[in-house]
């Protein structure tokens, strides 16, 4: 009988507990639930967002590789998407230059510029944009718009970056017949690309002019 007042109890304090503390409960487990469950989903739209923007990069080194004017078309067509629907993700920065460097290479100049002008304006690939920078203003020099080139050279370059911008600028200053401009620039670049290989085109360019 005392074994059977014992049980009693403990159902009547469980039943109490549940009445007071029941509902919360639950919820809680609702909660916890609900929590895992948007986690889960936001890890499998992660993962479907970079396979998307891996077949769009894919598709983009793909139409690069190939000649014609419907390569052009498919190029710009999958790097529009990386830039529009997967800006961030690291599919689309590098896709950018691959499309540029492309574009460029077909001579389709403006739409190399139009790559890389959103590249050069993406904080979130600070590396990748200063490599933009430099490629833009090269870009601009080719097609003689020297004063928008020297703009993206402008501030203080990036690590790494100083020999390569400081040529560059070289480039354009000689583009506009500024001579001891342009040898200051590269004498800069020497200065900076210490005995990287590129410091001999340097040196020629410097001895070209002198010599000219």
């Amino acid at each position: 009988m005392a074994y059977d007042l014992e049980e009693q109890e403990k159902i009547d304090a469980l039943k109490a507990w549940w009445e007071r503390y029941g509902t919360l409960s639950m919820a809680l487990v609702f909660a916890v639930m609900a929590v895992f469950a948007g986690w889960r989903g936001w890890q499998w739209y992660q993962s479907h967002q970079a396979n998307q923007a891996m077949g769009y990069y894919e598709a983009l080194e793909t139409a690069a590789a190939q000649p014609g004017d419907d390569a052009v078309t498919r190029i710009k067509a999958a790097s529009a998407a990386l830039r529009d629907d997967y800006a961030g993700s690291g599919y689309a920065a590098r896709g950018v230059l691959v499309a540029a460097w492309a574009l460029q290479e077909r001579k389709d100049l403006d739409g190399a510029r139009e790559q890389l002008e959103w590249l050069a304006r993406d904080a979130a690939a600070p590396a990748l944009r200063a490599v933009a920078r430099l490629r833009l203003a090269g870009v601009l020099l080719t097609q003689k718009q020297y004063e928008p080139a020297l703009v993206q050279l402008q501030g203080t370059p990036p690590a790494g970056f100083a020999g390569l911008y400081a040529d560059r600028r070289g480039d354009i200053l000689a583009a506009q017949g500024q001579r001891e401009q342009a040898v200051q620039a590269w004498k800069e670049a020497l200065k900076s690309l210490g005995a990287d290989p590129a410091a001999q085109i340097v040196q020629l360019k410097i001895d070209a002019l002198n010599g000219a």
